[in-house]
């Protein structure tokens, strides 16, 4: 939470006032002279609050700030040579100064207050009794979902239900239980007064509730509460898994019935958060999904290849680690279906002999032998050359490409926004969620058996037989490596391994170059340093240890 405050000009600023920039106060002229007490006094000025309130999870789903706090610095991701937060990433000097930290605390805690402030004000916003319950439940349902993130990130913070009108100079530590004893009661209120569809595409639902209710009762250890509101959603006719892995990041198939929440883009990148001067002043600088840049390799430098639309424009940002390239067995269609290993020759230059479409580079998690190498035209790019003995990386420019968020629809090869939707928490999890709490409640058969719906999804033609599990393989380690397998890139690593305690010990083990500067203190990140400077009660409100 940042405690300075600052008078913006318009609706949406006014309802925040606090939150919103950790500079010196500032007071600017507002035109129209409308005020958060005139407009959400109506139902239609009242709509604008709740679409709002959804607008700041685009500052994490589909954001660099997100996928490094959510995704990198874990077992499976490591730093590509474009990597820009080497120190989420690796733990470098890892310190208040950092900018995606800086970025999502400002933001969120901006979302929480816009959330507080609607629950507060909808008695008086006109709604009829039939929508006010629902609009509540989107409220607290959001409230609930930036407070996770918050208390999963941060620790022991601040925390408020009461909207900010005036400026606030002391922040309080709060327990983590107690945080999380409100993000249960405002999940079950969204629970019991959201209905199960929504109109508007994006908008939270009932199904969308249960599901990240579940996923809260499996993080506080609450197993048989999970199970239980996993078999409500899994008993949900409205989802359904696709048949083929690979069909769900078709770009064509973003309305997939196995999307459960999805944070929505906009196919009209104008109506994104791209921040322009005149009409968005607040918002991202790189707008809209960001996914697709992020984990492509350097592949428009190499002979026969150039840059295009198909191929995408990479940033370069992440690479697998080898232990997560070596979880997919040969049986598993997950590895076609979420990597990309060949690059086909696309420019003009090109090597003797080489034609248009053909092999140009080939980025494998395999051993090729050199007489096999040496009979080709095209690059190769093995294991060994990209990876030490130990597991280190030996080249952080080519390697296998995580596919899933790929866009060729961008209408320009540099174009760094897409349209894609984020898909938050998918039918998949559910079951994995599902099967962790019957393996917590001792059902191992009933766990094996959610398990084996997913490798089942997973299996290549034939091996089916092959890909499934017996009771006796479910171990809480075997299900971190099913969840990697199935969610690689989802933004939710580095939260399941934080809350099954196994994070410092995956890190160690299979991602040596995150290891390298890894400490006990990292199972939570440093608090931004705007916030410990904006604050008066600063002997209180500490950094969080092991952080300057």
């Amino acid at each position: 939470m940042c405690l300075s405050i600052v008078k913006k000009t318009g609706l949406l600023a006014l309802s925040l006032l606090t939150l919103l920039s950790c500079k010196d106060t500032l007071e600017e002229f507002n035109p129209s002279g409308l005020t958060a007490e005139t407009v959400y006094t109506t139902p239609e000025g009242f709509e604008t609050l709740v679409n709002a309130a959804y607008t700041y999870q685009r500052w994490w789903y589909g954001k660099e700030e997100g996928y490094n706090i959510a995704e990198t610095g874990t077992d499976i991701w490591t730093s590509g040579s474009g990597e820009a937060y080497r120190d989420l990433t690796q733990y470098l000097n890892l310190q208040s100064s950092n900018a995606a930290l800086t970025n999502e605390w400002r933001e969120f805690y901006a979302a929480v207050n816009l959330c507080n402030g609607g629950i507060s004000r909808i008695d008086k916003a006109g709604l009829s009794a039939t929508l006010r319950p629902i609009r509540e439940g989107e409220l607290r349902f959001l409230r609930a979902f930036y407070y996770w993130h918050i208390v999963e990130t941060w620790g022991n913070v601040h925390f408020t239900t009461q909207e900010t009108n005036g400026i606030v100079s002391t922040a309080n530590r709060t327990p983590t239980e107690t945080i999380y004893n409100q993000i249960f009661e405002d999940l079950k209120f969204a629970v019991a007064n959201l209905p199960v569809t929504q109109p508007r595409y994006g908008k939270v639902t009932r199904g969308a509730a249960q599901a990240f209710l579940a996923r809260m009762y499996l993080t506080r250890g609450m197993n048989k509460e999970a199970l239980e509101m996993a078999q409500a959603v899994l008993a949900n006719t409205n989802y359904k898994l696709e048949a083929n892995y690979a069909d769900l990041w078709k770009m064509s198939n973003l309305k997939t019935k196995e999307a459960i929440y999805v944070v929505d883009y906009s196919t009209n990148l104008a109506i994104n958060d791209l921040a322009n001067s005149t009409f968005n002043p607040y918002g991202h600088n790189r707008g809209s999904n960001n996914g697709h840049l992020l984990f492509l390799m350097k592949y428009d430098d190499r002979p026969g290849m150039t840059r295009d639309i198909a191929y995408g424009r990479p940033f370069n940002r992440y690479m697998p680690t080898r232990f997560l390239l070596d979880l997919y067995s040969d049986d598993d269609a997950r590895y076609e279906g979420s990597f990309m290993e060949v690059w086909r020759a696309n420019s003009t230059s090109r090597p003797a002999g080489m034609n248009l479409g053909d092999t140009a580079v080939y980025c494998t998690r395999k051993e090729i032998p050199d007489a096999f190498e040496a009979t080709r035209k095209y690059q190769i790019y093995d294991r060994s050359k990209i990876y030490n003995a130990n597991g280190t990386v030996k080249d952080n420019l080519r390697y296998p490409t995580l596919s899933k968020f790929m866009d060729p629809t961008r209408a320009s090869l540099n174009e760094a926004q897409s349209a894609r939707d984020v898909f938050v928490i998918r039918l998949a999890e559910v079951y994995l969620i599902a099967a962790e709490a019957q393996m917590k409640l001792g059902n191992l058969q009933a766990a094996a058996d959610y398990i084996n719906v997913l490798r089942t999804r997973a299996a290549k033609a034939g091996k089916t037989a092959a890909m499934q599990i017996a009771p006796a393989q479910v171990t809480l380690d075997f299900i971190l490596d099913e969840r990697a397998r199935e969610l690689a890139g989802e933004q939710i690593r580095w939260f399941d391994l934080k809350r099954t305690g196994k994070l410092l010990e995956r890190i160690r083990t299979y991602a040596p170059d995150n290891a390298v500067n890894l400490q006990d203190y990292h199972v939570v990140r440093p608090i931004p340093q705007t916030q410990l400077d904006a604050v008066t009660n600063k002997s209180e409100f500490t950094q969080n240890q092991g952080y300057q």
